[in-house]
């Protein structure tokens, strides 16, 4: 048998999971919090631009199951807003429970909140590690999904102080990285001027507090874009995102609301007092983060090196995904790095080949682009995703960006990679 212990349970470590158990893994997924999916609770867009392609790529590679319901689960789909086509938008508010339920019917063990505080190594292998409430668990291979966020002081050093988001540090302890308590160097990533980290890019308004009018435009079309008067746009804003696919003028120059449940606000955070002076919003509340007025949370704070198989460096069964993996952005990244550490896992386990997803597949090269682009200084000031920005560029000049579904899973079978991930390989 093997055994895969993932560290993390959002959407990385939620696709790693999958993977793994796909592959015939024994596969524990611990979670600090007391619920799954991380940052994916107030999220909610996706095959947006490039991430329809690679959506429809772990599909044709058999690892649909998270993009199968989330299509099912959509609020609003085949939506345009400034910069972005064809997106879908799911509810954030259901999404949590209808993951768990697939992890649960693959075998899947979740463990909630605990977290990893030690690590047994042998040389350069993992052999166990120890959980805060003073459990053990041995593993044949180990995944780090812990993100690159929190805890509480990154966000008072580097931010503006504890925004109270999702991650609910005081709530649940801070992040614990399984790579640093393994002795891995991590690094941060940075932001164009060089300064640390990248706020999170967008907050979540309850919709109950907009105005009838604009509630009701909101969950018709899904999207909803109200003009910022001169005197309240944020100067230099846009540099502090995470979210460099949404830095654009659009988004500095009006008020941009996508319906994900909640009133999904298209910034990183923004003056209640200021938002409340803009028509429909006089009634503004924040849900996420709680202190959206003043900052959000702080990422990028915890990358681990590692390889295009996603191993990391000197640790010979150590794998990671999502942020660990690098300064990227969104679901779909999350689930592609995931999927793929989670079957390189037990490929480790088994003394396997691992896979190496080749650069003629959206995600493969996505994968090998950013790993490049992390061993340069420059490379890490830079924010990688499917949707927008320098990679989509990449993606748009390099013939990857696809949204024939029937085109991609031919060029999946091309590959030699059709329904990879489903194949048991214990």
């Amino acid at each position: 048998m093997s055994n895969v212990v993932i560290s993390g349970g959002g959407w990385s470590g939620c696709a790693a999971a999958l993977s793994a158990a796909k592959a015939g893994a024994k596969v524990i997924l611990i979670e600090r919090t007391d619920l799954l999916l991380g940052t994916g609770l107030v999220g909610g867009i996706f095959r947006n631009n490039g991430r329809y392609t690679a959506a429809e790529e772990s599909i044709a590679m058999g690892a649909g199951e998270f993009f199968k319901v989330m299509d099912e689960n959509s609020r609003h789909t085949n939506i345009d807003f400034p910069g972005h086509q064809h997106a879908s938008l799911y509810d954030v508010t259901t999404m949590e429970p209808m993951i768990k339920k697939i992890l649960l019917e693959y075998g899947v063990e979740i463990k909630t909140q605990v977290r990893v505080n030690n690590v047994k190594k042998a040389g350069r292998h993992i052999e166990a590690v120890a959980l805060d409430n003073g459990e053990v668990l041995q593993g044949d291979a180990f995944i780090d999904a812990t993100g690159s966020a929190g805890p509480m002081g990154n966000c008072l050093r580097y931010g503006n102080g504890c925004a109270m988001c999702i991650l609910r540090c005081p709530s649940f302890g801070p992040r614990i990285s399984l790579s640093g308590k393994a002795g891995v160097k991590e690094f941060f990533g940075e932001k164009a001027d060089g300064s640390v980290g990248a706020m999170s890019g967008s907050c979540k308004i309850n919709k109950d507090s907009l105005s009838d009018e604009l509630k009701a435009e909101l969950e018709r079309k899904g999207v909803a874009v109200l003009k910022i008067p001169e005197g309240l746009r944020k100067k230099g804003g846009l540099l502090k995102k995470a979210c460099s696919q949404y830095a654009l003028d659009a988004f500095a120059e009006n008020i941009i609301l996508l319906d994900t449940g909640h009133a999904k606000l298209m910034t990183s955070y923004f003056p209640l007092k200021d938002l409340r002076k803009i028509h429909g919003l006089e009634k503004a509340r924040y849900e996420d983060p709680y202190s959206g007025g003043v900052g959000n949370s702080m990422r990028y704070l915890a990358i681990a090196p590692c390889d295009c198989t996603l191993r990391v460096d000197d640790i010979d069964n150590l794998f990671c995904a999502g942020e660990k993996s690098g300064t990227i952005v969104g679901h779909t990244e999350a689930i592609v790095t995931g999927l793929l550490a989670g079957h390189n896992a037990v490929r480790c386990s088994l003394d396997m080949e691992y896979l190496v997803l080749p650069n003629t597949i959206a995600i493969g090269d996505f994968i090998e682009f950013v790993q490049r682009k992390m061993t340069d200084e420059s490379g890490r000031r830079i924010r990688y995703t499917f949707s927008g920005s320098v990679y989509f560029n990449r993606m748009k000049e390099e013939g990857l960006y696809e949204i024939n579904s029937e085109f991609i899973q031919q060029n999946i079978e091309k590959a030699g990679l059709k329904d990879i991930y489903y194949k048991c390989l214990v």
